[in-house]
């Protein structure tokens, strides 16, 4: 009799565990759905409060510029040993200078010491006015330089500054309306004057001349504002180089130059003459 109620109470709690055991899981099923559904709060914990000043200078700091600081200058690399026991570069001779010169002293194209402008000296402006002339093609050296100045000096070009001594002033400055005065060499055995139309600098004129040879030149043509550049080693203008044909940029060889002859008589009185429309005197130059 006792066994049999004993197994009646098991049967009956098999029974309420099988039936609970669904309800059950129905109900946490919709605990879960509900608590996946709700949304999510996060729980931020207050901030401290901030003193008004503190805030104003935080707020300052923002909004000043980034400034770069300056690096710290190089430092240039020590020596080693090795270096400072390396023996010093012999200095060049005087005939391998002379040697790397050359090349430059050849060329026809200006030198870049002097193309620099040179500081103007005070000897720049005055002078003596230059005539016009209007032919520009049959003239000489000579009789170009005659009508051009009015100077009457006798001979041809290489014995101006000899005939010119005891009647006008000479001197070894140029200034505009001299006469720059080449004696014979070369080529130009003749020799050659030039009239000086613009002092630019100490080292550099322009010449108004005739019959001087260059590419797109003719025999006897006149050159007006042709660049000369005084090539001495005293800068005396006792050696210059003269422009070729019309290019400013080329220079000829080498030529002496005996000085300047003036337009102003030593006596005081003015003289003039009136010359040729021809007179050849002086062979082309080179």
């Amino acid at each position: 009799m006792r066994a049999s109620s004993t197994l009646g109470m098991t049967c009956v709690l098999v029974f309420a565990t099988m039936v609970a055991t669904p309800a059950a899981d129905a109900a946490n099923g919709k605990a879960a759905k509900a608590q996946r559904a709700a949304p999510v709060v996060a729980v931020v914990p207050p901030r401290p409060p901030v003193h008004p000043t503190v805030a104003a200078k935080s707020l300052a700091q923002r909004a000043q510029p980034a400034v770069a600081l300056p690096l710290p200058p190089p430092t240039a690399p020590r020596p080693s040993a090795t270096a400072e026991r390396r023996p010093a570069a012999p200095a060049p001779t005087l005939a391998a200078t002379a040697r790397a010169a050359q090349p430059q002293a050849a060329a026809s194209v200006i030198p870049a010491s002097l193309r620099t402008p040179i500081r103007p000296s005070a000897r720049i402006g005055g002078g003596t006015p230059i005539l016009p002339v209007a032919q520009t093609s049959g003239l000489s050296c000579v009789p170009f330089a005659r009508m051009a100045t009015g100077m009457n000096i006798s001979g041809n070009g290489g014995r101006w500054w000899h005939n010119a001594a005891g009647i006008y002033q000479r001197g070894r400055v140029p200034e505009r309306g001299a006469i720059m005065a080449m004696p014979g060499s070369g080529g130009m055995h003749l020799g050659h004057v030039a009239v000086v139309s613009r002092v630019l600098n100490d080292r550099q004129i322009e010449v108004d001349h005739a019959n001087w040879g260059g590419p797109g030149l003719r025999r006897g043509q006149v050159l007006r504002g042709a660049l000369v550049v005084d090539v001495s080693d005293r800068g005396d203008w006792s050696a210059v180089r003269l422009q070729v044909g019309h290019d400013r940029t080329q220079l000829g060889r080498t030529y002496p130059v005996q000085g300047f002859i003036y337009n102003r008589p030593l006596t005081g009185e003015t003289l003039s003459v009136e010359a040729p429309r021809f007179e050849q005197l002086a062979a082309i130059a080179e």
